[in-house]
């Protein structure tokens, strides 16, 4: 080796395995060497001999001297641009503690309430503090950006319209709505056969037709108007009312659910989060009390554990379109957990008065700089405002004066074609406020200084001054100093399990590391501070990161184009069945509407069909997990004319490499159909196969799995699509900036691309690993399942497997042979007791877990996690042979609380340490306790509570 390269590799950061431990778990296994392992579990019909071209592994240093360069090439401007985008400050308390803490961003999805506690807290006040500003009782707990939460509002007033009046399909929507929330709106509903109408709401044709109203607070010209009584008449033809808000105004401005919305949305990225060119940020959506069960998105409410403590949980899960599948009214999966706790937390941070402080001072400088302007000569349209002004401009010479002068000024305006928009935010200085007025100055009819006027009066509508109170949640009156605010901070992740702790071996999730130089460069301000809307021009360094990543994405997938668009998983879904819309359409041939979907499939995938205007048929399995090809090849001829694609996830969700997959792609394209590759398990195909191999069309990929950006307990997520030529004209448009293929559809996101500030983690993913490290990721994923795998077998049964025996990346086991001493659930809890995560539990099988490692554990750790389990499979024997009863033994009983074992009456027949410490590793740091009982599931969606609980109740739980 060059004595002058650095040994300092990343992939041996990343990867776990080393070569010692190599040999051993070979021999564990019975393979010769990792490539005889991959030659028996990958087929050989779908093999890449060849590297991928993608370029030379970086060290973590190198990559990060490289990407200050490249992040030089941003230009940071003051951005007055507006749209739902706006500067922030992330007090730097939730910066550290929560934004940059792998506790944090390390979590998965609380599913498993018991070791969530935290984050369920957390996001709790997130869903109290927008129900609060709203004024509606039921919020969730985050949708992926303000854009598609107005849609998820359109479908779910439509669902319930359609039971009614199946002729009424028409969504009213003010003409002052943003563009890019216009944009998504038409692009959902067009598959749905809804038609979307805009124009002035004073001249609203009230007719039966329409189902809804859709309404802006303030408006996307920055207006505040009293939509009171307009409400009132809406209501009484039977429509619904939807509203976009800014939740900084509801500060001062009477919140929508007090003058009659059904539904409130927005986007909660001004209350700490910064823009990042996009993303992430965390919308909301809140709803009167007789839409809960139809909210999309989670919610957190309030049960009681096994010793009747207070605990929290995800409610009605039964919503999910995990469960719902087809029937499915969204098609959501990954929310914006991570921003969500942000912004709830800047909220108690800085409690309702500070938020009223931010709030006043914003729109007070709005006010000084409107009479600056009026006193300069400039006339504002807006009569009554928050933080916008709508600076009418009379000749398109002035206006490109004002952007010329602005641009010199390092200033960045919203521009129409006779208006310049202003809109403010509380990084706004007295000085930035000069910047303006001297911007303005130079081509103003008078000369004026800038002053504040001692007696400044707001401008307000009298009628829509804010009288209720918010916030008034002792948590948000608690922790307004930095001490209280770290240690609030620091007791809530210490009550939650994340990659921190132990591995978290969640089969079709892909918990890998989450490196930190893959996440340091998000928070820094040229990548941070950018508004999504801003001149390209200004945005280089953005836009060569995403050519080369859009580039090394298509080299990986084996396809000829990508999309950074979708900023989820399933909007990836979503976006991909839409591009194969447009293409039967663009060959006229519209009633191509049945999508193929194999009963083992993820429940986003028929959900997403749903949404995509398609026809959900069913295909069946065999006993060894396969597609039954006799069953896909009859139901393709019965549907053969209709055919528009068929949704496969590969390797399937069951943990194989399918062997036939090839034949059944070509079985599609002789039908006419396109085949959609779920992206889900691409952690087992990262430079041994690839969708285009195989013989796919189109797939999306989850970057908060293969590509390691994290899942922040819940989200962010993103699911760019990569498409072959075919499709390659149709890939997602914007408004706001030229993405896209030739013929672009219309837009699945808020913003060009996405939560563009996070594709950076997996850009760093690929420039640290390089093509050999990419794969190597890959094959030790494979390893480390096949030796879970090896370790289990005799203990527990495993479902299926490939022709020679081997797992692919994931595995599931069964427990239904244990099911007359312990359920599944069961042995998921006991696990808490371990330390661990429970594996996915009962999908895609019921009463089994499914195993997926990732190639970021250890040996150790995967032995630990064996060991785990096969101290459980000695459990339930113990039971089974009547050591134990049934009702009550160490596995119904889990997980085991520290607050129950020191307890004084211990009523259980074995013994605190066999609760607590059935194995030795947990006596040396390895102990997670969980901070409450099992939880009652059931009491948590008979008695829903979806806000932060008065005081007393805490009192009266104790009780």
């Amino acid at each position: 080796m060059d004595k002058l390269s650095s040994s300092d590799q990343f992939a041996k950061r990343h990867i776990g395995i080393s070569p010692e431990e190599l040999q051993e778990m070979l021999r564990t296994i019975k393979a010769d060497s990792l490539e005889q392992l991959i030659e028996e579990t990958v087929p050989a019909s779908i093999r890449i001999r060849e590297p991928l071209d993608l370029p030379e592994a970086m060290t973590e240093y190198a990559y990060l001297q490289e990407l200050k360069q490249t992040a030089a090439l941003n230009k940071i401007f003051k951005s007055y641009i507006g749209q739902g985008y706006f500067g922030t400050i992330t007090p730097s308390v939730l910066l550290r503690n929560v934004f940059q803490n792998p506790g944090w961003y390390t979590q998965y999805t609380p599913y498993q309430a018991e070791v969530a506690q935290g984050r369920l807290e957390a996001l709790l006040n997130f869903q109290t503090m927008v129900s609060d500003l709203t004024g509606l009782p039921i919020a969730n707990a985050s949708l992926l950006d303000e854009a598609t939460a107005v849609a998820e509002a359109m479908a779910m007033f439509h669902s319930l319209k359609a039971k009614k009046n199946a002729a009424a399909n028409e969504f009213f929507v003010s003409s002052s709505t943003s563009p890019s929330t216009l944009d998504v709106l038409i692009a959902r509903a067009e598959p749905l056969n809804i038609s979307v109408k805009t124009g002035n709401w004073k001249t609203f044709d009230f007719n039966d037709r329409t189902f809804a109203v859709f309404l802006s607070y303030p408006d996307s010209e920055g207006a505040v108007v009293d939509y009171s009584d307009f409400v009132a008449r809406v209501h009484s033809k039977g429509m619904y009312v939807g509203v976009a808000t800014d939740l900084l105004s509801l500060a001062l401005l009477t919140p929508p659910g007090e003058w009659g919305a059904d539904a409130v949305v927005g986007n909660s990225q001004r209350f700490g989060v910064p823009m990042g060119y996009g993303g992430p940020h965390a919308a909301f959506f809140a709803v009167k009390e007789e839409f809960k069960r139809l909210i999309p998105g989670r919610i957190i409410g309030v049960s009681v554990d096994a010793h009747q403590k207070r605990a929290l949980r995800m409610a009605l899960q039964t919503r999910e379109q995990h469960i719902r599948r087809e029937k499915a009214t969204s098609n959501i999966c990954t929310a914006q957990a991570l921003l969500a706790i942000m912004a709830g937390a800047y909220a108690t941070y800085h409690g309702p008065h500070g938020i009223r402080q931010i709030a006043q001072r914003v729109h007070s400088m709005a006010v000084v700089l409107e009479k600056s302007l009026k006193e300069l000569g400039f006339s504002q349209s807006n009569a009554y405002f928050f933080d916008t002004l709508r600076i009418n401009i009379a000749s398109a010479e002035t206006l490109k004066a004002i952007r010329e002068a602005a641009l010199r000024s390092g200033v960045n305006f919203y521009y129409g074609k006779d208006f310049v928009q202003i809109a403010l935010d509380e990084t706004v200085s007295k000085e930035d406020l000069w910047t303006i007025h001297n911007i303005f100055e130079e081509l103003g009819k008078q000369r004026s200084p800038l002053h504040v006027p001692n007696d400044l009066a707001d401008r307000l509508p009298e009628r829509l001054r804010r009288e209720s109170s918010y916030l008034t949640h002792p948590v948000f009156n608690s922790h307004h100093t930095e001490t209280k605010m770290m240690r609030y901070l620091k007791r809530l992740e210490n009550k939650d399990l994340s990659l921190m702790h132990s591995m978290i071996s969640l089969g079709s999730c892909t918990m890998k590391l989450n490196a930190a130089s893959e996440l340091i460069p998000v928070s820094w301000e040229a990548f941070a501070n950018i508004h999504p809307f801003a001149p390209l021009n200004q945005t280089r360094g953005y836009q060569k990161i995403f050519k080369e990543l859009e580039r090394w994405l298509c080299t990986i997938t084996g396809f000829d184009a990508c999309s950074l668009q979708p900023n989820s998983g399933a909007q990836g879904e979503y976006a991909g069945l839409l591009t194969i819309r447009a293409f039967h359409l663009a060959n006229k041939q519209p009633q191509r509407t049945v999508a193929l979907i194999p009963s083992s499939a993820h429940g986003t995938n028929p959900a997403s069909a749903v949404m995509a205007g398609m026809d959900v048929v069913v295909t069946a399995c065999d006993e060894a997990g396969n597609i039954d090809l006799t069953d896909l090849i009859a139901k393709a001829d019965l549907h053969k004319d209709k055919l528009a694609c068929l949704m496969v996830t590969y390797p399937s969700t069951h943990g194989v490499f399918e062997t036939r997959i090839k034949e059944i792609c070509q079985i599609i394209h002789d039908r006419g159909g396109k085949v959609y590759m779920d992206g889900a398990n691409m952690n087992a195909q990262v430079g041994l196969t690839s969708p285009g191999r195989i013989g796919a069309d189109v797939c999306h990929l989850n970057l908060h799995k293969t590509f390691a950006i994290p899942h922040g307990g819940g989200g962010p997520g993103m699911g760019p699509i990569c498409v072959n030529k075919s499709l390659a004209p149709y890939l997602l448009g914007h408004t706001a900036a030229p993405t896209g293929g030739s013929k672009a559809i219309r837009a699945v996101s808020a913003a060009p691309w996405g939560s563009a500030s996070i594709l950076l983690v997996s850009y760093a993913y690929i420039k640290m690993l390089g093509a050999e490290g990419v794969t190597d990721a890959t094959r030790y994923a494979i390893l480390n399942a096949n030796y879970i795998k090896a370790r289990l077998e005799g203990a527990y049964d495993i479902l299926y497997t490939g022709k020679n025996g081997r797992a692919a990346h994931e595995m599931i086991v069964d427990l239904r042979p244990f099911k007359a001493v312990a359920g599944a659930e069961d042995i998921a809890k006991r696990l808490m007791d371990y330390g661990f995560h429970a594996p996915t539990l009962s999908f895609p099988v019921a009463g089994t877990i499914m195993i997926e490692p990732t190639e970021s554990e250890s040996k150790e750790e995967l032995d630990r996690f064996c060991d785990a389990l096969l101290q459980i499979r000695k459990e339930i024997d113990e039971i089974a042979n009547g050591d134990y009863p049934l009702d009550n033994n160490v596995l119904v009983n889990s997980p085991h609380t520290n607050e129950s074992l020191m307890a004084d009456h211990w009523t259980h027949s074995y013994t605190r340490e066999k609760a607590a410490y059935p194995l030795l590793y947990l006596r040396h740091g390895y102990k997670f306790w969980a901070s409450v009982g099992r939880i009652n599931n059931a009491a948590g969606d008979r008695n829903l509570v979806c806000t932060c609980p008065p005081v007393e109740s805490y009192a009266e739980v104790a009780e």
